[in-house]
């Protein structure tokens, strides 16, 4: 048996999208072997959307399944593919997207691009989580000053000269998987680029790898550094490897995330079927 599915990334952050109304009995399980780049069609993720075109803006309910089988209750570039997703389906311009973080508005820019609302970022320890008894500003933690946020899912930020120089894949690991943090954490570091904006790269929690692009640590990424006093930008510019999002800020400080998405491709995906007892 097999399901249907589109391929969509941004800026190299890239899902396979299957309708909610499809049977995956084992949604962990599937999202385990598609990904996978090697014996898989490969991919950040796997979005399940549910369309309800009834409300005006249309609803898209998204459920990220990560490559190691767990759900993530917020993604930013997910959020803007499903958005694309939709969009294309309704022809419209504006959709709401809800998701385990909150409900979010997408728009489509002048120029193509998606624009997603983000929410309102918290430092606060209970909220992230982390166990501490005060916020984190720039403490060492498995020997890299990070800062902790959460931008729908947790950030460990550090702001470094060059993100290049660092072995993201050697010193991200020990902080994602830290004792202080109950529910892991993704791991963003981040360089300027010397116009008030910076240079990215994630480890991602649930992906347990570096991805070309995040969407919640370029949010992560520009909270902070404005936090920090590090920028006064706005917008923002964030540049991972995939490409370059700008992140903004309205009248209350809830950041907007902005950036390209494509639809690269649609296939189908063996689904195995529960063994029977």
């Amino acid at each position: 048996m097999t399901v249907p599915f589109q391929k969509y990334h941004g800026t190299g952050n890239d899902f396979l999208i299957i309708h909610a109304d499809e049977y995956v009995p084992d949604r962990g399980a599937l999202a385990e072997r598609a990904c996978d780049r090697d014996t898989g069609v490969g991919a950040d993720g796997i979005l399940y959307l549910a369309l309800e075109p009834k409300f005006n803006p249309p609803r898209v309910v998204m459920t990220l399944v990560q490559p190691d089988g767990s759900v993530a209750p917020m993604c930013g570039n997910g959020a803007r593919c499903a958005a694309e997703w939709a969009m294309d389906r309704t022809g419209t311009d504006s959709v709401m997207i809800d998701t385990q973080a909150g409900t979010l508005r997408a728009d489509r820019t002048d120029d193509g691009d998606i624009t997603i609302e983000m929410g309102t970022a918290t430092f606060d320890p209970e909220k992230i989580p982390v166990d501490a008894d005060n916020q984190v500003f720039e403490e060492e933690i498995e020997g890299l000053e990070v800062t902790m946020v959460n931008t729908g899912v947790p950030h460990a930020v550090a702001f470094v000269d060059d993100v290049d120089d660092v072995d993201l894949e050697a010193i991200a690991p020990p902080i994602r998987y830290a004792d202080v943090f109950p529910k892991g954490t993704n791991v963003s570091i981040a360089s300027p680029n010397g116009s008030g904006g910076f240079h990215q790269r994630t480890y991602e929690r649930g992906v347990e790898a570096e991805t070309e692009s995040c969407g919640t640590g370029a949010v992560a990424i520009a909270v902070v550094a404005r936090r920090l006093g590090r920028t006064d930008s706005d917008p923002v510019e964030v540049s991972p490897p995939g490409g370059v999002l700008r992140v903004s800020f309205n009248e209350r400080g809830n950041a907007t995330l902005t950036g390209p998405v494509e639809h690269e491709f649609d296939g189908e995906v063996a689904v195995e079927s529960p063994i029977e007892p």
